[in-house]
Parts: C-alpha cells; structure tokens; sequence
C-alpha cells in the first residue's frame, strides 16, 4: 500500500516538473504588443526590445532550455528565432516537429523563463544554412523560381506556412503566449525587388496569425526601400561598429514617429572552409548595444548563442562558391557549447544598466562538464558501395534528378580512343575526383573555381569515374537555386595533330551510383564489407571509404573531437551526425554535446571521400576553430597576376580629371560615372590616398553599372591580384563583392600606398560606373580618398 502512493507521489512530482512550460502559456492573459509613438507598445505600456537570437536546431533538444536562461541572464526580454523550412519538411508533404524540431515547445520553453518570442518564419531565412532553409526538393522542379510568385513556389510555401502556424499561432500574445512578433520573408532588398512577392507571403501569414499580431521586415539601410510595405513595421539590419545614427536616418526621415529595432545587430561572423575563423571586438559590440539602448532602439542580437549547424546543414556564401564550416560559434557572448565568453561578461555588465535597477539572474551552471578522451584508432573499414542502385543516363544527372537531396554520386561511363595528354572538363558541385580504371588522376574543387584536369593519354574503353560530394547548396543571394551533382557536360579536348588541330569529345552513356549522407546507409556498408584496417584493403582504396571505431567513457560530458589528420567528409557519433570535417581548417574539432554520449562504449563512424593521414580521433577540452592546413595562402598576391599599369591610360571619371577621381568622407554609397562607356575583362582600382593620413585602405563593397544603368551580376567575379591584404582579419579582396556590407578589404598595417586591388569580371563588360562603399562605422575608417580606376 505505501509502495503504491509513493509511486502515485512520485508520478504525480515527475508530472508537475513537465507541466510548468503548459501551464503557464495556458494560464496567462491575453495581451497586446503594438507600435506606439516612436516606441513599441506592450500591453499598451512602452517597451524595449531586447531580444536574443538562437536557432533550436542549432542546439541539443535537452540543452534548450539553458541557452534560454543564459540568454536571459544577459538582460534579454526575448528570443528571436527562424523557422527552417527545409528541417522540417525534408522530403515534400512529410512534416516533423517533434523531437529536435519542436519549436511550439522552445517558444513555451522561452515563456516558461520569462522571455518573449520573435519568428522568423520566412519563407528564406539565409543563416548560413543549406539553401537558406528551402527545401533542396523544390529543385526537382528544374525550371522553378525561388522567391518569386512561382505557382508551385508559392503553392508549397503557403503549405509549410499554414503547418508552422498549426504549432505557433496558438502560442501569440493575443492568445496567452509569449510571440509577439512575426517577420514577413528575410532581406529581400538583397534578393531583389518585388513587392506584389513580399505581399502575398504578408497575406499568407497575416491569414495564419490574425489581423492583431505584429507583423515585421528587415532590410539593410540600403536597399529596405526596395520591398518595405506601407503596412508592416521596418527594421534594420547592421552589424558590431556601425554608425548607428547613419542607419537609422533615412527610415526617420520617411517614418519620424516609428519606433527603431536593428533586428539583426551582428555580434561577430560566420566561418567558411579555408579562411581564418572570424571575430569581432567585443568592446564595439557593447558599445553599439548600450548607444541603442540609450536611445530607446530595440534590436536583436544575431547570434547571441549560435550553437552548431549539425550534419549537412551547413550552407554556402556567394558569389562563386564558399561554403560555411559546421560550427556556427559566430564569436557570439554565448560560445559554441553554450559557456560564457569574455563578450558574455562585458554584455551583462552593460545591460544591467538597463534592467528597471533590478540585479540580473544568475548565470545557469553548465549542464555537462567538459570532459576529454584519450585517442583512439578507427579499425574498422568500409568501402563505398558503387553497385547498388545504378542509374543509366545518356548525360549525367544531377542529385536533384536523382532524388539525392545530400551525399555524393559515382558518374562512371567509358572513354574514346585519346592517344595524346588531353584535357576533361566539367561544372561539378561540389567536389569532384577523377579516376581512371580506379587510379587517381585528380580533383576539381568548386570551391577554387577550378573545372578542368589534364588526362594522360587513354586507350578506348578504359573506365572514367569521377566521385561528386556535394556540400551545402548556398544560402544568399540569387545562386541559391544550386543544384548539386555534374550540372552540365563532360567534354574532353585534346590536340589531335602535329599542326594543332583540336578534336573534342562530349561524353555520353553513363551510370550513376548516388549514395546519400545517412547514419543507416553507413551501417550497411559494415554490414555488407566491412574489413579490418590491418589487410590494407582501405589503402588500396586509396583511403576512401567508411570507419569505424570505439571509446569508452566512465563519465558523460561534452568535448570536442579532433579530426585534423583526416581528410574530408561527414561524422557521426552515436548515430547522431554531428557535421562536415576537411582537412584545410579552420575548424578541426567537432562539439560533441555530452548529452548525445552515454556511459561505456560510444560509437564513431567518419565518411572519408579523401582518405586520413591516420585514422584516429581524439577528445579534447577545447574547440580548434582556427588551424588552417592550406597547400598555399590565401593571399592574391602571386606577381605573375599583377598588372602592368605604367602604360595604361585611367577610366576618366564625371567630376574628375584623366589622372585620377576622389572619393567624399563620411558613411553610405558613392557612385562614380565614366564620361563615357568603358570595356573590359578586369578592374583595376588603384587607391593613392585615404581620408585620414596613416590609415589602411578599406572597402566595404563594389558594383559595376552597364550600360543600362543597372548593376552587373557579381557571380563571375573574383580577385586576381591584391599588393595588400589583411589575411589575418579575413579582409581579402573578395571582401568587395560578398554581398555583405559589414566585411571588407583592408590593407595590411603599414603597408605603403600606393594600393592596387585587380578583380576578375568573368568575361568583357562593358561600364559606365563605379559604386563604392566605405566602411559602415562612425567616420567610416579606410576610405579611400584619391584614387584611379582602369579597366582592360
């Protein structure tokens, strides 16, 4: 009998521990979060927004609710979050948002600890995640427009936002809950320009969320006039340094009496493959926050917590093509694995000026300890199985006509007769490797723009394999319709005489063996050949392959696994796929969070599409986000690429003189006009002077206008040649035209003027102006002053 109430007693306490989050969303008053005079409204008194942006898919589901507290303990009053289309629809008319994917139960999370909820339901969300959150099944559909009134597009938007808000919409502030903000699609101003577009996702979601809920965009100062709708609130985006009041000043202009919310106020950066991990000063992040809050502009801050873009849900930036490591720690006060920074501290202290006089909650203890692990070896190989599912083709296939959303695909097909060294060229994305009769000819990484080899003479009928890995299709910009896989033909050209002629080979008849990136699809390969290291069969192979291995564990913790002696490819742990590794850095660890671990044995899986140096692992205590293993720097500076300008004449410029033109001081977009059309390949500016003697050379962004008037594509663009360049602070010269204006180049410190930076347009253009953007903070450090542009 008093075993049966103590277990009712115990049901019933295990019972109200999961019950608080329900309840208190179920139990609280409707209220109002409106716009005001110059202020926003909650519940009709005046209130600052002081949000905190996290992504639950970034985050162990068991984790959520500490990066919460800890947001909260930095004086946040909300969280600000996307909803990832594409994580919760992975195939189409498949819905998850259980598990990992719950976000109704991270918004009552975030109410049960006393913060609001801001959704960014996109459509797009960009955050440097896998097609910015589309699902990679729309380009099935190989004629469809993203982000346009695409009929399908459109169709399965309004789909996934009526499901989304099937989870949320009961959980509005007009309904008990803590979400008193909705965003209308994400910076369309830097995607283009298409109000009726912009409208019908406002109409779609003004239809799930009801006439009283607040609805918002976010543009950058530059462009948020492009797309911003008379109806919906407008924010701004900027990032750690800005001239705050230069942001802000063309929105007072059109709407004094608004209230003014950066709604992504950036406290650092992403990292990409084979560039140094990036920071930014936490002083001038601090500063920026405390000058908002002393004017009573509310803001967000991306990323307070940036967490992990876990298995294959890293994206890609543009233009050409360069892809996001797998740790989204962003430099942001909350790190990686959720611990306080240094930027954590020097934040709160800060806020706690502008907490109503009350002392700010304590900063949650961690959940897990950090732990290490002693190295260990993967004994276990596993070849790649290219004779399952084999696809014939005339042509080769991308992954989308393959119905191959992640992974990689063998493209085998035989050779003609080529007596002579030839060349083979292809559009491959992502990765490609080229073998002959299973020898290693070479590689065409997108990632350096290369599409061609040299092949050594063949004999008819000798086999062509090329292994294609796809990573994360590119998530800003119009190159986001990436499809993965050989886009395009293979084509071998060779010199057929002794006079020269050339004789080209389009190659037809293939098959395909697609193999997805899956934990299930892994296993089986042990199950099917799996092979000890010690027979040698994986260096037969080349290295390529799958591996297994083992350690064990008497305590749980978090830690951070060592990849750096392997080569390039996907990890899983548990069964859990915790992201992409490559050798070239900067990120050489991956967070394994404590609570995806367990006591005694724990099981490793690496997908190598390379091969190790040496196949072991170990844990450290410590992440290693930024060890760069590069074959050469990633500087422009390779003498036989720089111009000889001695002879050259100068672009003469509207304003200027045939020697030169000069730029005004001060923030914002300046353009320049040519007195007459000019043609060339390649623009060359050679910068003479800055606005304040002794002061580097920065740019923040440039564009070229054609003749029409209108900017030309920066797609095809890329740097050839720069004297000068601060690789440190990641301020190369593809810094002007990455379609973000809080990078830029910069010259390195001391460097002597004058300083020439050389960009590659593709092909001949044909330009009529220059436009040029200094850096955004206060007095704009950098700017160019006398300069001379060419182009040839």
């Amino acid at each position: 009998m008093k075993t049966t109430k103590l277990l009712k007693l115990l049901s019933l306490a295990a019972a109200l521990m999961l019950a608080p989050a329900t309840i208190q969303a179920a139990d609280n008053k409707p209220g109002t979060f409106t716009v005001g005079d110059k202020t926003f409204l909650l519940n009709g008194q005046p209130f600052v927004v002081k949000a905190a942006e996290v992504h639950y898919p970034r985050i162990p589901r068991p984790y959520w609710e500490h990066r919460i507290q800890m947001c909260k303990a930095l004086g946040m009053n909300a969280v600000c979050i996307y909803i990832f289309w594409n994580i919760h629809e992975q195939r189409e008319g498949e819905f998850d948002f259980t598990g990992n994917n719950d976000v109704a139960e991270f918004c009552r999370l975030a109410q049960k600890n006393g913060l609001y909820v801001i959704v960014r339901p996109g459509p797009y969300v960009c955050a440097e995640w896998e097609m910015g959150g589309l699902p990679w099944w729309l380009l099935k559909k190989k004629d469809i427009k993203l982000r346009e009134r695409d009929p399908y597009f459109m169709e399965r938007v309004k789909i996934f936002e009526q499901k989304v808000g099937e989870q949320l919409a009961p959980l509005t502030i007009q309904n008990g809950g803590p979400i008193i903000m909705v965003q209308v699609e994400n910076e369309y101003g830097s995607y283009g320009e298409d109000k009726p577009y912009v409208s019908e996702i406002r109409d779609c979601l003004r239809g799930i969320y009801g006439k009283e809920l607040e609805l918002f965009q976010c543009d950058w100062s530059s462009n948020f006039e492009k797309n911003g709708l008379d109806d919906l609130t407008w924010t701004m985006d900027f990032g750690t340094g800005a001239n705050i009041d230069q942001q802000f000043r063309r929105l007072g202009e059109l709407r004094p009496n608004a209230p003014k919310m950066c709604s992504e106020f950036w406290s650092g950066w992403f990292d990409k493959w084979g560039a140094r991990h990036e920071t930014r000063p936490a002083k001038d992040m601090v500063a920026g926050m405390d000058e908002m809050l002393s004017k009573g502009i509310s803001f967000s801050l991306y990323m307070t917590h940036g967490g992990t873009s876990f298995g294959h849900w890293a994206g890609a930036n543009s233009p050409g093509f360069a892809p996001d490591v797998t740790s989204y720690d962003y430099d942001a006060p909350i790190n990686e694995y959720g611990q306080a920074t240094p930027k954590f501290w020097e934040l709160r202290k800060m806020m706690e000026k502008y907490n109503d006089g009350k002392k700010l909650p304590n900063v949650p203890k961690a959940p897990m300890p950090i732990i290490t692990v002693p190295k260990f070896e993967l004994k276990e190989f596993a070849p790649f199985n290219r004779n399952h599912h084999l696809i014939p083709s005339v042509n080769p296939k991308t992954f989308e006509e393959m119905d191959l959303g992640w992974g990689m695909t063998y493209y085998v097909t035989a050779l003609p007769e080529v007596p002579v060294q030839s060349i083979l060229t292809l559009e491959a994305h992502d990765y490609a490797q080229v073998f002959i009769d299973d020898v290693y000819i070479g590689k065409i990484d997108r990632v350096k723009n290369e599409k061609s080899l040299s092949l050594p003479p063949v004999k008819k009928g000798q086999k062509l394999a090329i292994l294609v890995e796809a990573m994360g299709r590119i998530n800003f910009g119009r190159a986001i319709k990436d499809f993965k896989g050989i886009v395009g033909d293979v084509v071998i050209n060779a010199e057929a005489d002794e006079y020269g002629n050339e004789a080209a080979w389009t190659l037809k008849k293939w098959t395909m063996t697609p193999i997805s990136d899956d934990y299930n699809k892994a296993v089986k390969a042990f199950d099917a050949n799996m092979i000890p290291l010690s027979d040698g069969f994986a260096k037969r192979e080349n290295g390529r392959g799958y591996y297994r291995g083992y350690f064990n564990l008497k305590k749980v913790g978090d830690t951070f696994l060592n990849f750096e002696t392997w080569g390039k490819g996907q990890v899983y742990v548990n069964g859990h796929a915790m992201g992409r590794i490559w050798s070239i850095g900067p990120q050489q660890t991956l967070y394994v969070p404590g609570c995806w671990l367990k006591k005694g044995q724990n099981e490793v899986i690496v997908l190598d599409v390379v091969g190790p140096r040496e196949p072991v692992v170990w844990g450290q205590a410590e992440p290693e986000l930024n060890k760069l293993q590069l074959e050469k720097s990633n500087k422009h500076n390779a003498i036989g690429d720089k111009p000889d300008l001695n002879s050259a004449t100068p672009v003469t410029v509207s304003g200027g003189s045939p020697a030169g033109a000069t730029a005004a001081p001060g923030n914002g977009w300046q353009t320049f006009r040519f007195q007459a059309p000019q043609k060339g390949r390649y623009l060359a500016i050679e910068v003479l002077s800055t606005q304040k003697q002794g002061d580097r050379v920065a740019i923040a962004e440039l564009y070229l206008q054609g003749q029409d008037g209108k900017r030309l594509s920066r797609e095809p663009w890329k740097t050839k040649y720069a004297n000068s360049e601060d690789e440190a602070g990641n301020h190369l010269g593809d810094k002007v035209f990455d379609l973000q204006e809080s990078t830029y180049w910069q010259t390195e410190k001391g460097a002597a003027a004058p300083h020439l930076l050389v960009i590659d347009l593709g092909s001949v253009q044909t330009v009529t102006a220059l436009e040029y953007l200094p850096r955004a903070e206060q007095g704009a450090p950098g700017s160019i002053k006398d300069f001379k542009v060419y182009l040839y």
